[in-house]
């Protein structure tokens, strides 16, 4: 009996160190947290910029993120959250993805028939992919595979987004082995719907409504937000007023309204 009358008095000492020990060292929840993890939509997406739903509003009560910061549940989501936190939300902008290529396949030119896994990844590794142009589309559905909301589907030979399913998460971006993905505020209509760094002589070859670099659509500009950067135009959205003069004036139709 001894034996066990030691070990019960052990086990007594040591529950009542455990116990006071939980008390000395309790960190205190926030309970705002619960409150917004119950109005957030639970994607688990990443979109957000964090780890996950929970994640995102530990740091929403930390100071460390946005009460708009969930592309996923909009509006009606940031408002909820800034009902919580007693802030402000401030302005929500709409955004979705955009695949900037347009080279679909009666307008891109193959350099050889790909006949190998269906994934842009193993077939980026084949000298870049099966089209002549190197920065364009693949089209194997890779990107279709990461969005968890059915946004983007691949029509002839190029991925395209349905901006009214589309949440701006991000997981297309991350999953396009070309990085030419890109979230754009749905109020900008406009965008140079190609990632060709080429020189134009090279590009023509390649596609048939590529950007070549030839500067009419940034001399036209005048609000100046378009640039030419390695033979390639570039939207300043902070400074496009969405007149579309770029689209009328490019002469390779690599400029679309979205």
């Amino acid at each position: 009996m001894i034996p066990v009358l030691i070990l019960g008095a052990l086990g007594i000492i040591f529950g009542l160190m455990l116990g006071f020990a939980s008390k000395i060292f309790k960190v205190e929840r926030d309970e705002r947290i619960d409150q917004i993890l119950e109005v957030l939509p639970g994607a688990n997406c990443g979109g957000c910029g964090f780890a996950g739903c929970s994640d995102f509003a530990t740091n929403v009560c930390g100071g460390n993120a946005k009460v708009n910061g969930c592309p996923v549940g909009g509006k009606d989501v940031a408002d909820k959250v800034a009902e919580i936190m007693g802030a402000e939300m401030g302005n929500f902008v709409k955004c979705s993805a955009r695949v900037l290529c347009n080279g679909s396949s009666d307008v891109a030119k193959d350099k050889y028939d790909y006949d190998g896994l269906m994934d842009c990844f193993a077939a980026e590794k084949m000298g870049y992919g099966h089209k002549e142009c190197s920065y364009g589309c693949l089209g194997y559905g890779t990107c279709v595979k990461a969005c968890k909301f059915g946004a983007i589907s691949v029509k002839n030979g190029v991925a395209v987004v349905d901006k009214e399913k589309c949440t701006a998460c991000g997981q297309c971006v991350e999953a396009c082995p070309k990085h030419i993905i890109q979230i754009v505020p749905d109020d900008k209509k406009y965008s140079i719907l190609c990632s060709n760094k080429d020189r134009g002589p090279v590009c023509k070859t390649a596609c048939d409504v590529s950007c070549i670099g030839c500067k009419i659509c940034e001399k036209n500009c005048e609000s100046g937000a378009i640039i030419i950067e390695s033979f390639l135009s570039h939207i300043d959205y902070d400074k496009c007023v969405g007149c579309g003069i770029c689209m009328e004036k490019c002469p390779r139709k690599a400029i679309k309204e979205v």
